[in-house]
């Protein structure tokens, strides 16, 4: 076996024995400190010899627990030594234990520390140097307890800068879950208002449909059969806004492409649709509704879904409805009047994030605002001001603005 080879045996169990366990690697140097007391020392030091031996080493065991007893207890030691006029080897103990105080207590013990070990070692190279050679062996013990001293607290500060990463890197890791948390919190809260006003506007009209077809029927049976076609094709029509609306959760759905979301093209379909369920409805479209964004258009249509379907479902009979849409490049403004009578409930009585509060938050996700209430001499009315962001790209109508709030 080489020489080499020979020297990392050693090193190697060494590290071998720290990752077991730490206190068996703490537990070597007092080992061979006592075994080099015992089999080095004539018979009548021997006693004296090991027992100074074994109260210098043996608190080492404990030193990681409970660093300043140790050192505590390290120092009287030395200081028993002193009195004793005995020199060990044992004494690079109190250099561990400082070692280990500096790097587990605060800058200043750990300066106390070392001055009482330097107090030591003056003492004992002023009883032990030779005679003309006080300077070298107190330089030379001195610059041992700065470097104990140095090293102890240097570990104290990499340790702490470790700790404020880790605490760092946890407070990222918590913000990241957070945000999405309240990303997806949000998008649920999306889905569920398109949803609502999907399946709620097209079964109101599906029920005011069938009711006509069903009062059609004995006198006008072609008019019942065009209604009942009209709730066929209410009823697909749903089918395919929640296809769109779900397949947007996926990017490999075909059917949000071949579906896009709807905008201002569709508002006229969607007033002959509440005029063919019983709500006569007007519609009016001023300006350059062509260059609003996709995600604004999409928020109007729900405006006017929403308000026009709480009309047919809470107004009177013989109520007609009237919608008002200017676009400028500022702002999109939107106004639907109806002319039901006073008395009749308004149209915003839902739960929490329905009617009227749903439409709230769709326009503040632009930056907008919703005001309702009853009109003088009848009727309801509904006023929505969109303001149009000055880094809105403008999108051609029926373009997908799925990473845009609707």
């Amino acid at each position: 076996m080489t020489g080499s080879a020979r020297s990392t045996l050693p090193t190697a169990a060494l590290r071998w024995v720290r990752r077991v366990h730490p206190v068996l690697g703490d537990a070597v140097l007092p080992a061979l400190l006592l075994l080099n007391a015992a089999t080095t020392r004539g018979p009548q030091a021997l006693p004296l010899e090991v027992a100074l031996t074994a109260a210098l080493s043996l608190p080492l065991l404990w030193r990681r627990r409970s660093p300043l007893p140790v050192f505590g207890a390290v120092a009287a030691a030395a200081g028993l030594q002193w009195l004793a006029d005995v020199q060990l080897p044992a004494d690079v103990a109190l250099l561990i234990a400082l070692y280990t105080a500096a790097a587990h207590t605060g800058r200043r013990t750990a300066l106390l520390a070392a001055a009482v070990v330097e107090v030591g070692a003056l003492l004992a190279c002023l009883r032990w140097a030779p005679a003309g050679a006080f300077l070298t062996p107190f330089v030379a013990v001195t610059a041992m307890v700065v470097a104990a001293t140095a090293l102890g607290l240097n570990v104290r500060t990499n340790r702490a800068y470790l700790g404020v990463l880790e605490e760092r890197a946890a407070r990222l890791v918590e913000h990241r879950d957070q945000q999405a948390r309240l990303a997806a919190a949000g998008e649920r809260t999306r889905i569920a208002r398109e949803m609502h006003d999907i399946v709620t506007h097209n079964l109101s009209v599906m029920v005011a449909l069938t009711d006509a077809a069903v009062l059609a029927r004995p006198r006008a049976p072609e008019k019942a059969d065009a209604a009942m076609l009209r709730v066929a094709q209410t009823g697909r029509q749903a089918l395919a806004d929640m296809r769109r609306a779900l397949g947007l959760l996926r990017t490999d759905e075909p059917d949000a492409d071949r579906h896009p979301p709807p905008g201002h093209d569709q508002l006229r379909p969607l007033a002959e649709q509440m005029t063919a369920a019983g709500l006569p409805t007007r519609l009016h479209l001023r300006g350059g509704h062509t260059t609003v964004p996709a995600s604004t258009q999409l928020t109007v249509y729900r405006l006017v879904q929403e308000a026009l379907t709480n009309t047919l479902k809470h107004a009177p009979a013989g109520t007609e409805a009237e919608v008002r849409i200017d676009c400028s490049p500022a702002a999109v403004t939107v106004e639907i009047t109806d002319t039901g009578t006073p008395s009749s409930p308004p149209p915003a009585t839902a739960t929490p994030g329905h009617g009227l509060t749903g439409m709230g938050e769709r326009a503040a996700a632009h930056g907008g605002t919703v005001r309702s209430g009853p009109r003088a001499g009848g009727g309801w009315t509904v006023h929505a001001h969109l303001p149009l962001q000055a880094d809105d790209t403008p999108t051609p109508t029926g373009t997908d603005p799925r990473t845009a709030p609707a």
